[in-house]
């Protein structure tokens, strides 16, 4: 097994209920080599003093910040910025690892490859933790649905040398970003056909704004046609309407 430093990084706001999971899951990984950096949007709440009773036990590989931002991908930005990993995970604070996730990544990691995405699959959860569907995209079908972020590890270089999450997209940055990576020839993409991360459905990431902003991108990267596009608009506006 490549011995290769791991990455991990936690964006977090007010994530005293679910943040305890993330970081214990972390804490359980089978592959040791590894460091964590939790970016903190500035909580109110208990966030921190969870996030502060696990530092003895990471026996110096947690670290963390905690400031105001620029919403969740200006904290990966951040995050990167202060990893020192080859590779960079990133999961949210109401997601969490399977235990040997790190372990299935590492053994299909190519060193010899510089640019490298390697991503896997997802448990979808309610939050009662109850599974609701394993997924799992192959990024030859992006152009219908996008790899999972959360079972997604990318060389640090990427992020170094191409490009960092667009801080203009509040909801779906990394759609942008997975979108460049796959017209980008330079960058080889690595299927782990094992369940790597745990999903919580809900969230941001289902909201209307979000749906708003991956329509644009969508149709930015011509995935979509202009008729597509103008469809799924009014069909959000109907949406929204009919919640009013």
């Amino acid at each position: 097994m490549n011995d290769i430093l791991v990455s991990i990084i936690t964006p977090s706001f007010n994530s005293g209920k679910t943040i305890k999971r993330t970081i214990e899951q972390v804490l359980k990984q089978s592959y040791k080599n590894y460091e964590y950096i939790i970016v903190d949007g500035g909580s109110t709440d208990n966030t921190i003093n969870i996030i502060e009773s696990f530092i003895p036990e990471f026996n110096g590989r947690l670290r963390y910040v905690s400031e105001k931002d620029d919403g969740i991908y200006d904290a990966m930005n951040k995050g990167i910025k202060m990893a020192k990993g080859e590779l960079v995970g990133i999961i949210n604070s109401d997601d969490y690892y399977e235990e040997d996730c790190l372990k299935n990544v590492v053994k299909q990691y190519d060193p010899n490859k510089k640019y490298q995405i390697l991503y896997g699959a997802i448990r979808i959860i309610d939050f009662e933790e109850n599974e609701l569907e394993i997924a799992f995209v192959n990024h030859r079908n992006m152009k219908n649905r996008m790899i999972f972020h959360p079972a997604t590890f990318i060389s640090k270089s990427i992020y170094d040398d191409f490009y960092y999450y667009d801080t203009k997209y509040k909801y779906s940055s990394d759609l942008d970003f997975m979108y460049k990576a796959i017209a980008n020839d330079a960058i080889s993409f690595c299927p782990i056909y094992h369940v790597l991360s745990n999903f919580r459905l809900g969230g941001v990431s289902f909201s209307r704004k979000a749906m708003e902003e991956s329509n644009k991108i969508n149709y930015k990267y011509r995935i979509c046609s202009r008729k597509k596009y103008i469809a799924m608009y009014l069909k959000i506006i109907m949406q929204k309407l009919l919640r009013m």
